[in-house]
């Protein structure tokens, strides 16, 4: 089948029309692709060979993949006139696919599935059965309930997997064991009652449905996850990173940048390192040092000046690599990079130190404290102030939001 252009730098497929006593097709099986040219042929048969007893479609979401899915998909699509493809152009993502994809679906149930055959399609017919009698709004293939699995993953996989689980179990409280699953059921009513409030740049689009929309009755089959035969994963840090993402926006909102948010927790790796550096300098006994500024600055610990510089490196490294991802820097960028996040750093610093010496000269906490415990409190009220400020100039001069857009 061979697609018009559409809106939004989308070719999508021409509307279908059904011929006069042809059966309208039940369920929608939504595959979002990018890079899968070797595992569509063998997913469509499948997908047909499960869905045999019941009237469906398959539509093809491809990111303008290179190594040209979307024109294999097409191939197909020619000589199989249940297969609908649909190329984007714009808003790349796994959750604006799906949801591209949805938005064309005809049948009343739609469903979604990976294109890497990991997934396995034989329990769609009672994921689909699951939602078609109305014993469930959204039905998940899970690997975490009785008769799932996860295959030959390594234990670091597992690992990673387990914490986004509990992440989002506890965060979210979603009724779902398996939330990082890419696959599962949804009834039309509940995609077209949930639909607007989802996040198209969402990582999970499962973990949006039932985020969003707390009412939505779930019941999980389980699956074995099955070896990647063609292809690369996707899992990498950025898809780590994005999965942290979706968590905090849903649970904080959009008001709060989620990115923000990522940015704190990344704080709070290097705010433990400062404090660790310098609790262990102060029980070290580092001396104090003359910094020939001014009468309020001298003399200073030097242990503040090794945790301080410390917790920069570890900052720089953390948010180039986490925090702005897609605007890190790489190779020999680092070096002018790093030099630039100093420069800036010294100006949090400088912040850092003007209350961490003004709370010092206060006494502000010293009886309840005394003096040792006090040091420390003042420098992490220090710090604290110092990460709003060195945001600021992150976003507004290194990773500057404009380089993404």
């Amino acid at each position: 089948m061979t697609g018009t252009e559409a809106s939004h730098d989308v070719v999508a497929p021409e509307p279908v029309a059904v011929p006069e006593g042809a059966v309208h097709p039940v369920v929608s099986v939504v595959t979002p692709t990018y890079n899968e040219a070797e595992n569509i042929p063998l997913l469509i048969p499948r997908l047909h060979e499960a869905l045999a007893e019941v009237p469906h479609e398959i539509i093809v979401a491809d990111d303008d993949s290179p190594d040209g899915t979307w024109a294999v998909a097409e191939e197909i699509a020619e000589k199989d006139p249940t297969v609908r493809v649909m190329r984007r152009f714009h808003d790349p993502g796994l959750s604006a696919a799906v949801l591209d994809g949805m938005s064309i679906a005809r049948g009343e149930v739609i469903a979604v599935i990976d294109a890497d055959l990991q997934h396995d399609e034989s329990i769609l017919p009672r994921m689909v059965e699951a939602v078609r009698s109305g014993e469930a709004d959204v039905c998940v293939g899970s690997r975490s309930t009785v008769g799932g699995g996860y295959g030959d993953w390594t234990a670091s996989r597992r690992f990673v997997s387990w914490v986004a689980t509990l992440i989002a179990r506890l965060l979210l409280r979603v009724p779902v064991s398996d939330p990082m699953s890419g696959y599962f059921a949804v009834s039309r009513r509940a995609y077209e009652e949930t639909a607007g409030r989802i996040n198209p740049q969402g990582f999970k689009i499962l973990l949006e449905f039932v985020g969003r929309n707390r009412d939505l009755r779930v019941k999980e089959v389980g699956y074995e996850f099955a070896n990647r035969i063609h292809g690369e994963t996707k899992l990498s840090r950025s898809v780590i990173r994005s999965y942290l993402l979706g968590v905090a926006e849903l649970r904080v909102g959009r008001q709060i940048d989620p990115q923000f948010v990522l940015y704190v927790l990344v704080g709070l790796v290097g705010l433990a390192v400062n404090s660790l550096a310098f609790t262990a300098a102060e029980a070290l006994g580092f001396p104090l040092v003359t910094t020939g500024l001014n009468e309020a600055l001298d003399p200073i610990a030097s242990s503040f000046l090794f945790s301080v510089q410390l917790s920069i490196v570890v900052l720089f490294v953390l948010n180039n690599e986490f925090t702005f991802w897609e605007q890190r820097y790489r190779g020999w960028k680092l070096l002018p990079a790093f030099a630039v996040y100093e420069v800036m750093s010294l100006v949090g610093t400088g912040v850092h130190v003007a209350v961490f010496t003004y709370l010092q000269h206060s006494g502000f906490l010293l009886s309840l404290l005394g003096e040792g415990a006090t040091r420390v409190a003042h420098n992490l009220m220090g710090y604290v102030v110092a990460l709003v400020v060195n945001w600021y100039l992150n976003t507004t001069y290194l990773w500057r939001r404009r380089q993404l857009r």
